[in-house]
């Protein structure tokens, strides 16, 4: 019988979350709600800050809600001018950062928002448990108030 070292047991950690993420990521690309909510843990440590004129921004707990915010971002904006990159895939352990740049247009008000975004994810046992996401919601926020 032999024993794995930490460091091999840290790495198969990283690979699993690593494989998660990447699984999350063509599922949203994808569009995929029912494999998001899949992927979404059942309770979900989610955080995006509230943004009561941005309609697909709300606090969200469940998997299930988790999963449908894709499909409600979706809604309000137009398809084919929403960009997103991940410039930096960052993994240690049971975490993972991703960090890059979004670009949309707001349906409704025709105005555009853009800037950087970070996103940490937590993968525990191929399910996503954490999910905070970081970015520019001035830009969003100001894309979706209609002009006076």
């Amino acid at each position: 019988m032999t024993a794995k070292s930490p460091s091999a047991t840290t790495a198969s950690v990283a690979d699993a979350t690593r494989a998660t993420v990447q699984e999350f990521l063509t599922a949203r690309m994808a569009g995929d709600v029912a494999r998001m909510t899949e992927i979404f843990a059942d309770e979900v440590d989610w955080l995006l800050a509230e943004n009561p004129v941005v309609p697909w921004i709300r606090p969200r707990s469940t998997g299930a809600e988790c999963a449908t915010q894709a499909a409600e971002m979706a809604r309000y904006t137009v398809p084919e001018d929403s960009r997103a990159t991940v410039d930096t895939f960052l993994v240690d352990g049971t975490d993972a950062v991703l960090m890059g740049h979004l670009s949309g247009t707001v349906r409704a008000t025709g105005k555009s928002f853009e800037g950087p975004f970070a996103l940490r994810l937590t993968a525990e046992n191929g399910r996503i448990t954490r999910h905070h996401l970081y970015e520019n919601s001035l830009s969003v926020a100001a894309a979706c108030t209609p002009a006076t």
